[in-house]
């Protein structure tokens, strides 16, 4: 494309027969790849700069060469650019319209480097940036669900096993256990910045070049740690990708955990929390309905970000050293996956601070299941001198005699419980008290009222 006075690419000297036009349609990236014409030109002028450093082109040269990138900036920027689908992709897009701004010095602005290096610098810088995006919109998701965790730290709920009532626990609690696993998922997207943040531009198409560079000052200027160490692994790595993937399907997999939850919870069945209608949609033919189908939404999206991480794995499975058109795909995948966990977080929150839980439902709820039994196995080890598992044997009895009289264990008086195990007093009936329950679990990390504070406390600190 050196005089591109025909528009046509830069290896049409060589490949001297026309692209078909439907290899155009089909091998172009354009439509996917423009996102990235904001790195393209940084990494593009960061280039310039150090092949004038380094004196392989001129002041004069690197001058016109930051300008017509700069203008073109403002073009796309402003939607005043012309893009030509013939050209396949954004970054030779923006080299002809720097040939038809500043004329033949736009040559030099590939000395020293090719497409493979030139791609890969942009894509990684788009992907800090977007790493750092999930994880202010993740900051944002923590602080809705810190805020209705201390709204209800207090509120009494079932815990379940086997989806079956198990223990009483705090409603704040049950959030938190949510903040622990997005506050992993901050830590997954910043550990991606340590191989994101080794510089590719340089290594140009898999040898490195001739031409007497400066690789540690592109890395400065551009914001990366270090230079990437070898030349063909960095043409054909994309393990970086991998690992964002990866971040975004765990985050994903989250989501969809905890609107499984809530769009059980929300059922007629479980009937414990309600849903603002700022976050349900109706029914077309049932009048009554009121359907949580942003809960839907998210849950579903998780299927799609599982394809798109298992779609870069089956590319990279097969590939020998180093770059390929196969790699190409890597972009769409990424920016469909951004696109996608972004809007499910968003979502999230959204219907976090929509959601009220039915309190009387709950404590309804956890009053069924026998679920201080382990409360009472609990206090006759601690009271009586037996080990847990005699403990647990004679608590089993008494449920099994409450079960018989289709009663509670609470609803028990001590001369019922007297005649399973005579040892016991009038104390015994203070642990099927629900709250003396949740309180009594004091353990680091366990559900007791003032361990919910603390955690509460300390994560309003941090994020």
């Amino acid at each position: 494309m050196l005089k591109n006075k025909n528009n046509k690419a830069i290896w049409n000297t060589r490949i001297k027969r026309k692209t078909s036009t439907f290899f155009q349609k089909v091998g172009g990236s354009l439509n996917i790849d423009k996102k990235l014409y904001k790195e393209d030109i940084i990494g593009s002028i960061a280039h310039v700069e150090m092949l004038f450093k380094q004196k392989i082109i001129s002041f004069k040269v690197k001058n016109k060469i930051i300008y017509g990138l700069n203008k073109i900036e403002k073009e796309i920027s402003k939607n005043k650019f012309n893009f030509d689908k013939s050209l396949e992709d954004i970054h030779m897009n923006i080299e002809k319209r720097l040939f038809e701004i500043i004329g033949n010095e736009a040559g030099y602005v590939h000395t020293a480097r090719s497409r493979n290096d030139q791609v890969i610098t942009d894509v990684k810088l788009w992907m800090k940036s977007a790493n750092m995006e999930i994880n202010r919109n993740l900051d944002r998701l923590i602080k809705s669900t810190l805020k209705l965790a201390e709204k209800n730290i207090e509120t009494i709920m079932p815990g379940f096993t086997h989806l079956k009532n198990a223990q009483a626990i705090s409603f704040g609690h049950y959030l938190m256990a949510y903040i622990e696993m997005f506050i992993r998922d901050k830590k997954r997207f910043q550990h991606n910045m340590e191989s994101l943040n080794e510089n590719p531009l340089g290594v140009s198409a898999l040898t490195g070049t001739s031409f007497n560079i400066d690789r540690n000052y592109t890395t400065r200027k551009l914001g990366f740690k270090i230079p990437t160490n070898n030349s063909i692994d960095t043409v054909s790595d994309r393990d970086f990708v991998l690992d964002y993937l990866y971040s975004c399907s765990t985050c994903a997999m989250h989501i969809s955990r905890i609107s499984e939850e809530l769009i059980i919870w929300n059922s007629d069945a479980f009937n414990l929390i309600k849903l603002s209608d700022k976050i349900v949609t109706g029914s077309s033919i049932m009048p009554q309905k009121k359907n949580p189908d942003l809960l839907e939404y998210i849950r579903g999206k998780t299927g799609v970000m599982y394809g798109n991480l298992f779609s870069m794995l089956t590319i990279l499975k097969g590939l020998p050293l180093s770059y390929f058109k196969d790699l190409q795909d890597d972009k769409e995948i990424i920016f469909k996956t951004h696109d996608t966990i972004i809007n499910c977080i968003k979502i999230l929150n959204e219907i976090l601070n929509n959601l009220y839980p039915n309190k009387k439902r709950m404590l309804e709820l956890t009053n069924k299941g026998y679920i201080t039994a382990t409360d009472l196995a609990d206090y006759l080890v601690k009271n009586h001198e037996m080990s847990f598992r005699k403990a647990y044997q004679k608590t089993a009895e008494i449920v099994n005699y409450a079960e018989k009289k289709s009663k509670q264990l609470g609803d028990l008086k001590i001369d019922e419980l007297k005649k399973i195990e005579p040892k016991l007093k009038e104390d015994v009936l203070k642990v099927f008290n629900l709250k003396n329950s949740v309180n009594s679990k004091k353990s680091f990390g366990g559900t007791s009222f003032d361990n919910v504070k603390k955690m509460i406390s300390k994560y309003k600190k941090i994020i």
